[in-house]
C-alpha cells in the first residue's frame, strides 16, 4: 500500500469509524449471532491475492458489526466502561503508523520520555503521592491492565521477601474476598502455592475488607512459622465498587513489613475530582498503585497507570539483559528502560493516546465528565431507594449502582434477562452476600440522562 493509498483508504476507515460512533446507539447492545455463525460465513483459508479494500469495509458491515457487542454504545451498563474517545483514537493510530517499539530508551527516547511526563501528570491529577514521581526513587509505567499491574507488583514484593531470606513456600498474601481474580491469576504465575493466598473476611455492608480481621490473619501466619508479605487493598471492587479502608490497612502494612498493592483500577479515575479523593484516603501509604484510565478516563484500551514506590524491587524482579539490548544509554544510567517494569519485552507507544486525550479534553474537561456519571449514578441510587419492589444490594458510592429485587433472585434473574433481551440495553450480574444482584455501571462516553431514564423504565418494567 503507498502512501496515496495509504491515505485514501485511511480517510475512508475514519469515515467508517465516525459512522459507527454516530449510529452505534441504533444497535442492540449485545451481539445476537449464534456460536460459530461468523466462523460458517469466513472462508477456511487465508486469499492467495490481495482484494480491493472496499471489499474489507464491506464485510466490516455484513460479517462483523453484527458479532459486535456494543462497549461503545450508551446503553451499555455492564462490566466496566471502556470508552474509545475521538483523541484517543487518533493517538492510537499515530502509534501505529509510528511502529515504535518502545522496549529502551534508545529505541526511542520520546516514547520512554513522554510516559515519564505522562505518568507524573497523572501523579499530580490525582494527588498521588510524591514517591510515584519518576525524579525520585519511584515512578509510574503504562500496563496493559491491571491485571499485569497486579502481577508485576506480586513479583517485586516477591522479589523483595525472597532477598530478606524468605522461601517461596513459606510466603503468604492477603487481599479481601472481593478483589479482583487477577490477584488468584498472579499467584499461579508468580509460582507461588495457591494457599499462599489468604483471603480476608469483609464487612457484610459495605463489602470493604475488615483489617482486624487481617491483622489476625498475619499474626497466625506469622505465629505459625511462615511469612506475609503482602497485601492488596481495593479502591472500587469489580462486583460492588466497593472500598478498603486503605489507611488502616496501610498502617498495618507498615508496622508488619508487608508490600502495599492498592488496586484503583476500577474506580482510581474518580480522584480527578477533588471532593471525590476521599476514596484515596492512606493511598501515600502504598508501595504500589494502579488504576485504568481505559476505563473511565476515555483512553480506549489497553491503558493502566502503574507506579511504585522504590523501582528497584522491581526492576530486580524483572530485568535480564542480554547481549544484544545492551547499549551505551542503558548502562550510563541516565535513562529508564521500561522493558524492565513489566513482563513482555517489547512496548506499544501508549503514551500517544493517553497525551493525545489529556490535552484535548484537559483536567477540567476530565473531571465534568467524571462527575456527571457520578450524579448520574446517585440519582438512579435514589429511584432504586423509592421503588418497594427493589433494593440496592450495596452502596452505591460513586458510578456503579448494585440492585437486587426483594424477593429473591428468581425475580432479580428476571429483570436481568428481559432487560437484556430487549436489546436496548446490557446489563451484567454479580453475587453479593451469596445473593444474585444486577450492576448498574453508568460511565460510558456517550450516556446521558435520558439513556439512563430508559434503563430505570425498563427494570421496573420487568421488575
Amino acid at each position: 500500500m503507498t502512501p496515496e493509498e495509504f491515505r485514501q483508504h485511511g480517510r475512508a476507515v475514519v469515515d467508517w469509524v465516525a459512522d459507527y460512533l454516530e449510529r452505534v446507539e441504533q444497535f442492540p447492545v449485545q451481539s445476537r449471532v449464534a456460536p460459530g455463525e461468523l466462523l460458517a460465513l469466513l472462508p477456511e483459508a487465508a486469499p492467495e491475492q490481495g482484494e480491493p479494500f472496499a471489499n474489507l469495509l464491506a464485510d466490516l458491515d455484513t460479517l462483523i458489526l453484527p458479532g459486535i457487542t456494543h462497549w461503545q454504545s450508551p446503553n451499555f451498563f455492564g462490566y466496566f466502561p471502556a470508552n474509545a474517545s475521538g483523541p484517543s483514537i487518533l493517538g492510537e493510530l499515530v502509534s501505529a503508523g509510528l511502529g515504535v517499539q518502545g522496549m529502551l530508551w534508545s529505541t526511542s527516547p520520546a516514547a520512554t520520555e513522554l510516559e515519564m511526563r505522562l505518568m507524573d501528570w497523572l501523579v499530580e491529577l490525582l494527588a498521588l503521592p510524591d514517591a510515584f514521581r519518576s525524579d525520585g526513587p519511584g515512578g509510574g509505567v503504562i500496563q496493559d491492565s491491571a491485571s499485569s499491574a497486579t502481577l508485576c507488583a506480586l513479583l517485586a514484593a516477591r522479589e523483595r521477601a525472597v532477598r530478606q531470606g524468605a522461601r517461596m513456600e513459606n510466603l503468604r498474601l492477603y487481599a479481601s474476598t472481593q478483589a479482583h481474580s487477577s490477584l488468584e491469576k498472579a499467584v499461579r504465575i508468580a509460582g507461588l502455592p495457591a494457599q499462599s493466598l489468604r483471603q480476608v473476611d469483609v464487612d457484610p455492608d459495605t463489602f470493604a475488607a475488615r483489617p482486624e480481621m487481617l491483622l489476625a490473619m498475619v499474626h497466625e501466619d506469622r505465629d505459625a512459622g511462615l511469612v506475609p508479605f503482602f497485601v492488596q487493598a481495593n479502591i472500587g471492587t469489580t462486583s460492588s465498587m466497593a472500598i478498603d479502608p486503605v489507611r488502616e490497612m496501610g498502617e498495618m502494612a507498615r508496622a508488619e513489613g508487608l508490600w502495599l498493592h492498592v488496586d484503583a483500577a476500577m474506580s482510581g479515575s474518580a480522584a480527578i475530582c477533588p471532593e471525590l479523593r476521599w476514596t484515596h484516603d492512606g493511598v501515600e501509604l502504598a508501595d504500589s498503585y494502579c488504576f485504568n484510565p481505559h476505563k473511565h478516563l476515555l483512553v480506549n484500551f489497553d491503558c493502566d497507570a502503574f507506579w511504585v514506590r522504590d523501582r528497584s524491587a522491581l526492576i530486580q524482579a524483572l530485568s535480564v539483559l542480554p547481549e544484544y539490548l545492551r547499549n551505551a544509554a542503558s548502562e550510563s544510567g541516565a535513562v529508564l528502560d521500561y522493558r524492565d517494569w513489566q513482563i513482555p519485552l517489547g512496548r506499544r507507544f501508549r503514551a500517544l493516546k493517553l497525551w493525545f486525550t489529556l490535552r484535548w479534553y484537559g483536567a477540567e474537561g476530565l473531571r465534568d465528565f467524571v462527575r456527571g456519571h457520578v450524579a448520574l449514578a446517585q440519582e438512579f441510587a435514589g429511584w432504586v431507594r423509592g421503588e418497594p419492589r427493589l433494593e440496592l444490594a450495596a452502596p452505591a458510592p460513586l458510578n456503579l449502582v448494585c440492585v437486587r429485587h426483594v424477593d429473591g433472585d428468581g425475580a432479580t434473574q428476571r429483570i436481568l434477562d428481559e432487560v437484556n433481551a430487549g436489546g436496548r440495553a446490557f446489563l451484567t450480574h454479580t453475587r453479593l452476600d451469596g445473593k444474585l444482584a444486577v450492576r448498574v455501571s453508568i460511565g460510558q462516553a456517550h450516556t446521558e440522562r435520558r439513556h439512563v431514564e430508559a434503563l430505570w423504565q425498563a427494570i421496573r418494567q420487568a421488575a
